[in-house]
């Protein structure tokens, strides 16, 4: 694998960056503190601007390391941050990432997600050079597997009690989408 690091990426309507810390406002007021955008994450939302800058500081630091995939989902439109994407987790091994994605809620189903999701996959094929690009999610959330079925993702499976969620202890619906899914 080919390590860059957090690069940033334009699509249409998006601009995906590293974050800065003058991003705090957004981040907690676009997403972060909302209840309805964590419920079925594994973190709960930040009780206050504070959280966000400290969880913005703690990124600005791994981005000194190259194998750091942390992005601020900018829409080009009000040139602020309405979500993030995230290589949650990298396996140099298997030469695959897991990726992990959140967007504020009056910014759902308007397909930006899928946007966002689609430019790291190409991002992660073509220039890192990874194999595998895989997520995961709730299956009571329909709609984040929505999300990677539009960007070519095929299921995987569904493991049960497979990780912990703000709903509680949860089933885990896997999709995956391989380099050679992007060449056919």
């Amino acid at each position: 694998m080919n390590h860059l690091g957090t690069q940033k990426i334009q699509t249409e309507r998006l601009i995906l960056r590293k974050f800065q810390l003058q991003d705090a406002k957004y981040v907690f007021e676009n997403w972060a503190g909302d209840s309805d955008v964590t419920e079925y994450l594994s973190w709960l939302p930040h009780a206050d601007i504070k959280v966000s800058e400290d969880y913005i500081k703690t990124l600005i630091k791994n981005y000194e390391k190259n194998d750091t995939y942390d992005w601020a989902i900018v829409l080009k439109e009000i040139n602020q941050p309405i979500g993030s994407i995230t290589a949650i987790e990298v396996n140099e091994k298997a030469e695959k990432v897991h990726i992990g994605y959140c967007i504020g809620k009056k910014y759902w189903h308007l397909g930006i997600t899928s946007e966002a999701l689609k430019a790291l996959i190409n991002f992660f094929f073509l220039e890192v050079g990874v194999n595998k690009v895989e997520s995961m999610h709730n299956p009571i959330n329909v709609n984040s597997g929505k999300v990677m079925q539009k960007c070519g993702m095929k299921y995987e499976g569904t493991l049960r009690s497979f990780y912990k969620d703000n709903t509680g202890i949860v089933d885990a619906a896997f999709y995956g989408i391989l380099k050679e899914d992007l060449e056919k």
